[in-house]
């Protein structure tokens, strides 16, 4: 596929459904629309964690400025500032004490491996990474650089440090503020504010660069999308390194003054719905695989105060949401973004409702990722010729809008590939209907080029689900090598009820056409289907497990 002859977007294409009003003009940085909100909600709760700690908005604001002050005597002239460590209070203050002082947030993942982790410290050129020693020993992880333990900050905080704090904290102007901090210096939205390492899930990670303007702009679009309420109490069990954890539980949280509680493992079911039930959480951005769980190990009343279900990163399935419907009350929402999105791009919302200024924001359909988020533009595109096609045809999705990354890390013709004239090419298969919702049928990536015909694998697995009526988790398809037809199809799968030759024999007798059928020989069974620690299915891992078995069968 080529998207280098994609035509000159039209005036129709580049203009969003719905305009994004602008920024509010105090947001220069992350770190001022943080000072400006913890000043207004001086005595509100909003940082609340498992382990019990809980920080008003005035008291993390002390905390952060203190911390702030030891860490400009420890860190380095480096731009980027590592933190390796799950979500929690001290993690949600170190990243905003990252942003004081002027640096790149880049919170590496600790569920990818050595490999990863190593080369993430190394193209980010990081030299200093915060962290703590029950996290690595917890991962069995071993990051390269100088480690800062926050355990052991508390002791280099001085009485000064404290005295300094919580008087700057209640009395300075920011411009003062700036003095000493440089991340309240000037107008920094065009600097970046993080690095996010996209998941690898289909191939090596790659750098996100994602500004300050990038984050700022979609926690606008989800103000202006998500009628929030007032106390709204936001879950955070997505890690930092994963961009809704970082855009979303971090910094929507900060500047519209919510309360999110973390916590660090988004697989303890028992404790996040004891967690939904204590605190009275209104919303959970999760995904479908973690929410099954919820929902299979909690109880319904733990989750009485739930209003907004936001659901992403992998398809969510109807029978999930009649599960969803039935035993909670409530419809799940389906949403859909990317790390280089900053990551929402369109989300459904509870209700038919209008804006305050009367503008029509329609509700939730079901099989949907509703609506793009106010400012954003999409345009579809000819999978083999990458020229426009007209409104209301599938295509490959192409999105623009002010929350767009900046590009790759150290990777322009990686950018070049995906950014053009600021669309960004998203590589999903999708159809917007007649009301602007969105539906993503495919993604490019879950094709397989078998004798020169693209073979969808979603389509082969359903078609393996309805034959053998195995559950939806129990079985991925993936392409693996072939000498003959450049690549065949292969079933990763757990119980099926069926053996791989039945399954077979029923796929020939019914309408699948016989190329899209893979062999009785190229079923794998595994003891679990691979999953990333953000949720999505490890696709890049799945692909090699039937490579390697299949390699070991021949």
């Amino acid at each position: 596929m080529s998207v280098e002859t994609a035509t000159r977007p039209t005036a129709m294409s580049e203009a969003p459904d719905f305009p994004l009003p602008p920024l509010p003009d105090s947001w220069r940085s992350l770190a001022h629309a943080y000072v400006e909100a913890a000043r207004a909600n001086r005595n509100k709760i909003g940082l609340c964690d498992s382990t019990g700690a809980s920080l008003t908005f005035g008291d993390s604001l002390v905390r952060v400025l203190a911390l702030s002050r030891v860490l400009s005597r420890l860190l380095g002239p480096e731009p980027n500032l590592g933190l390796f460590l799950p979500a929690t209070v001290p993690a949600c203050v170190a990243n905003i004490s990252a942003m004081m002082l002027g640096k790149t947030a880049v919170n590496l993942n600790f569920t990818a491996g050595q490999a990863v982790l190593d080369s993430s410290v190394e193209q980010a050129g990081i030299k200093q990474i915060l962290t703590s020693p029950k996290i690595i020993q917890k991962a069995n992880l071993n990051p390269k650089g100088e480690l800062i333990f926050l355990e052991d900050l508390k002791d280099k905080v001085t009485t000064a440090d404290k005295i300094w704090a919580a008087s700057m904290a209640r009395l300075a102007p920011v411009g003062l503020l700036g003095r000493w901090l440089p991340g309240l210096r000037g107008n920094s939205l065009d600097k970046a504010a993080t690095i996010i390492f996209t998941s690898g899930s289909t191939g090596d990670p790659k750098g996100v660069i994602l500004s300050h303007s990038n984050i700022l702009s979609n926690v606008h679009q989800i103000r202006n999308h998500i009628e929030l309420l007032p106390d709204e109490v936001v879950l955070g069990c997505l890690p930092f390194f994963h961009s809704f954890g970082f855009t979303v539980t971090i910094w929507t949280i900060l500047c519209l003054a919510k309360k999110c509680v973390y916590h660090f493992n988004p697989l303890d079911s028992r404790v996040i719905a004891d967690l939904c039930e204590s605190h009275g959480v209104t919303m959970i951005a999760s995904t479908p695989t973690f929410m099954r769980s919820y929902l299979q190990r909690g109880r319904p009343e733990q989750f009485a105060k739930l209003v907004h279900l936001l659901l992403g990163a992998e398809k969510l399935k109807p029978e999930l949401a009649r599960d969803i419907k039935a035993k909670l009350g409530i419809d799940a929402m389906e949403g859909y973004g990317c790390t280089e999105t900053g990551p929402v791009a369109s989300v459904n919302v509870p209700e038919d409702r209008k804006t305050p200024d009367g503008r029509p924001v329609y509700g939730n359909r079901l099989g949907t990722v509703g609506r793009l988020v106010p400012g954003t533009s999409l345009k579809m595109l000819d999978l083999e010729t990458g020229a426009e096609l007209p409104k209301g045809s599938e295509g490959l999705i192409a999105l623009k809008g002010p929350q767009i990354m900046v590009g790759y890390l150290n990777r322009p013709e990686a950018t070049e590939k995906v950014l053009k004239n600021g669309w960004y090419i998203t590589g999903d298969i999708g159809v917007q209907d007649s009301d602007g919702f969105l539906r993503i049928t495919d993604r490019l990536s879950r094709f397989s080029k078998i004798a020169g015909e693209m073979v969808p694998h979603s389509g082969v697995e359903a078609a393996i689900v309805a034959a053998t009526h195995a559950s939806e988790q129990a079985l991925v398809v993936t392409g693996v090598p072939d000498l003959k037809r450049g690549e065949r199809l292969a079933v990763v799968h757990t119980d099926m009820g069926m053996t791989p030759e039945a399954v077979y024999r029923t796929l020939l007798a019914g309408a699948l056409p016989k190329l899209w059928i893979p062999s009785a020989d190229d079923f794998v069974c595994v003891e679990e289907i691979p999953i990333l620690g953000t949720g999505k299915l490890d696709l890049r891992k799945i692909r090699q497990i039937a490579i390697d078995q299949l390699q070991s069968k021949s």
